[in-house]
């Protein structure tokens, strides 16, 4: 983990930046990065944070005289958001000026080939010689130009005193982080990597069971009153620029903004409930009243939404995460999806934690109620009525959606063979009796200090409850909690429970449920827990922290030992596995099992014969290795556009962490008839066989056609 300090004196706004070219002083010759005599000159570099409202053909650094004799561009963006470098006045021939006719964008100049991206920090290095232009973008050269120099070697000296460097103050809205003017013999590349600034961001796999995410993008959240609203947890991180936690504590405050224009929501009454509220010591408070701190870099927010901002004109909210310092910073506030905030009726509760049902009986005639007439059940597409159907003879089948889920809509279900293939829409899809609805791309993160009182509560009634560890009481609760409930539940019971007993009980959570996927994840759980035990005390030899670096040995001996494979892990997907983490070089307990709770499930699935045979297939390569969701969706757009249709890549989700049901499960993401990407989970039946390879199952699906090939690098994909 970095241990980068916070210093807001390192941070400015661009309207306030000011520099003074001559700090080079005398010792200004030098070489660049490149080869060749450079001669005189200097490098300027800078963090660069643009905000959303950035405008092509917009200056960024102005070039000013002391006599003020007017201005003209150093640092700018073209028509296309492209990064421009302009030559100096007074050292190069080619400069531009100021009672020019010719536009600045007309005019030579050094450029990037890509847009520069925006709300993010993005390193920027100019490189100013008498004979070259060179602009540097993240460590990387993107763009030079050859320049006429003017003066000879005493007027360089005085004419850089008259120039300074002036951040705009007119349509960009950005920050600065720690601009300096370097000699050339200074490497731009060594400025890159050093004291990197900060962003404070939503982390992905901490959206809890409580956020169902609809096919739009937008969250569905249920608020209202105190007896009807539900809990759902979100994981704020604060990393560098490289994506790396830094280590400080610093104070995060929660709020509900709306999502058009941002602005709070505010009660309406003084003796109402705050919109936002936050669960701390089992009792609730208005968000704004309860900062949560960062922890190794991490803070989760078990929150919800009170019923006044339930019913503020059916609008769309955010959650609002910022820092408590007076000066607000962009780069230090994070924001959820927009959220759509529903109410539901006391008659609609589901029952409560606790209370055991009357029978089970009555929770098996509302399953059975669910199925078709011919027994077999059907589940929706995310985006409508229709239901995506797919061979009935590939060893793939799916989860029944939730009972919740079909209650909200008609009871006309579509038939499926028992022995079929449907996959499921992530956006939508839910799996069954689950209170906290599981968005495809979401589970529970870790708990904040402030939430850990609650847990260990929750954990202690358990154990309270627990006399027979599989009561039918724990059964239930099992069916109706989140994900990291569950979790706690089945860390409890393996200490007691025979493996007889976990097995009745991963049939009766089966059952009851109606999603198998359960079975599988509670067989599991013994080998897990024990592996992943055996894992940390090789790791540490009794050591609270151990180096990441010096961790990723016995992480890939132990993957490829579980998923019988001579193929390890590669960098990139060591990388994916520290950001499932959440740690930067150290690693500790919390992390380690974080990232192991969702390591191990892949790796079991892994060695499954079906799926080990496209793991150690290299020519073509199906499964790349660990892959983010972003990155497959880059890669199926490619740089000339989206791929053609039946283009498809396969992926692991990184946001589904044991005991998930879905943990472990492949994904498919790929470009559908319109262009469109789409992402379905792939779900195997390992007690149906099918001596066909996997992939030549998946080829006759008729959305798939083409493997696409992930660049780690560039992110493209290509077809075969």
């Amino acid at each position: 983990m970095a241990d980068e300090q916070w210093r807001e004196e390192d941070y400015s706004k661009l309207r306030d930046l000011r520099v003074s070219l001559d700090q080079v002083g005398e010792d200004g010759e030098g070489r660049g990065d490149g080869d060749g005599d450079g001669g005189s000159g200097f490098s300027l570099c800078l963090w660069l944070y643009l905000s959303s409202s950035a405008r092509p053909s917009s200056v960024i650094l102005r070039q000013m005289t002391s006599e003020n004799e007017g201005e003209v561009p150093f640092l700018a963006l073209s028509e296309q958001n492209k990064l421009m470098l302009f030559p100096l006045m007074f050292l190069h021939k080619e400069a531009p000026s100021t009672d020019s006719s010719f536009t600045w964008t007309d005019m030579p100049h050094a450029s990037s080939k890509i847009e520069f991206p925006l709300e993010k920090w993005v390193h920027v290095g100019c490189e100013v010689a008498t004979n070259h232009m060179r602009l540097h973008v993240d460590g990387k050269l993107v763009g030079q130009e050859p320049v006429t120099f003017l003066s000879n070697e005493h007027q360089y000296q005085d004419n850089l005193k008259r120039i300074k460097l002036f951040g705009s103050d007119r349509k960009l809205d950005g920050y600065v982080y720690r601009a300096q003017v370097l000699p050339l013999s200074a490497l731009i590349t060594d400025q890159f990597v050093k004291n990197p600034p900060v962003k404070l961001s939503l982390h992905s796999s901490g959206i809890s069971d409580g956020v169902e995410e609809c096919g739009d993008g937008v969250w569905s959240i249920v608020g209202g009153k105190a007896s009807c609203r539900r809990n759902f947890s979100l994981d704020v991180v604060l990393l560098n620029a490289f994506g790396r936690s830094v280590n400080k504590e610093m104070e995060i405050v929660a709020s509900l903004v709306y999502a058009d224009d941002g602005t709070p929501v505010e009660k309406n009454r003084d003796d109402a409930e705050a919109p936002l509220l936050i669960s701390y010591d089992g009792l609730e408070h208005p968000s704004t009243d309860r900062p949560v701190t960062l922890l190794r870099g991490r803070a989760t927010f078990k929150l919800k939404i009170s019923q006044l901002s339930s019913k503020s004109d059916n609008r769309l909210f955010r959650v609002c995460f910022h820092t408590m310092h007076a000066q607000r910073y962009p780069f230090l506030e994070a924001y959820s999806h927009p959220i759509h905030c529903i109410s539901r009726n006391r008659g609609n509760r589901p029952l409560a934690l606790g209370k055991r049902l009357a029978s089970t009986r009555v929770l098996l005639d509302e399953i059975h109620s669910l199925e078709g007439n011919d027994g077999s059940r059907g589940i929706r597409d995310a985006h409508g009525d229709d239901c995506f159907y797919i061979s009935n003879q590939s060893v793939l089948r799916c989860n029944t959606p939730s009972k919740h889920s079909k209650l909200e809509h008609d009871r006309s279900p579509s038939a499926i063979d028992a022995n079929g293939i449907l996959e499921k829409d992530e956006m939508s899809l839910k799996t069954s009796l689950e209170v906290r609805s599981n968005n495809f791309e979401g589970t529970d993160g870790a708990l904040s200090d402030s939430e850990s009182t609650d847990a260990r509560d929750y954990e202690s009634r358990w154990t309270k409850e627990a006399v027979n560890p599989i009561s039918d009481a724990i059964m239930f609760k099992y069916c109706l909690e989140g994900t990291h409930e569950r979790l706690m539940l089945l860390k409890e019971m393996i200490t007691s429970a025979n493996d007889e007993d976990i097995t009745n009980f991963a049939e009766q959570v089966s059952l009851y449920a109606g999603c198998s996927h359960h079975r599988y994840q509670i067989l599991i759980s013994r080998r897990l827990l024990q592996e992943g035990a055996d894992t940390w005390n090789s790791i540490t030899q009794n050591n609270c922290h151990v180096l990441w670096k010096d961790a990723v040995p016995e992480i890939d001996k132990r993957f490829r030992n579980i998923a019988h494979s001579s193929r390890g892990l590669s960098d990139e997907d060591l990388e994916v596995l520290r950001g499932i983490a959440g740690c930067g070089d150290q690693l500790g307990q919390e992390e380690f099992d974080r990232m192991w709770y969702w390591l191990y499930p892949v790796a079991f699935a892994l060695s499954k014969e079906q799926i080990n045979t496209m793991w150690a297939c290299m020519s073509p390569k199906w499964i790349e290795g660990f892959i983010t969701r972003e990155e497959a969706e880059n890669a199926l757009k490619g740089p000339r556009g989206v791929q053609r249709p039946g283009t498809f890549v396969l992926r692991f989700p990184t946001s589904r962490i044991w005991p998930h049901p879905d943990a472990g499960s492949l994904v498919v993401t790929y470009v559908s008839a319109d262009s469109t990407l789409h992402h379905k989970l792939l779900s195997l039946d390992y007690r149906k066989k099918d001596t066909r390879p996997l992939q030549e199952l998946l080829l006759e699906e008729r959305e798939l056609s083409h493997l696409g090939r992930v660049s780690r690098h560039g992110n493209a994909a290509s077809q075969s």
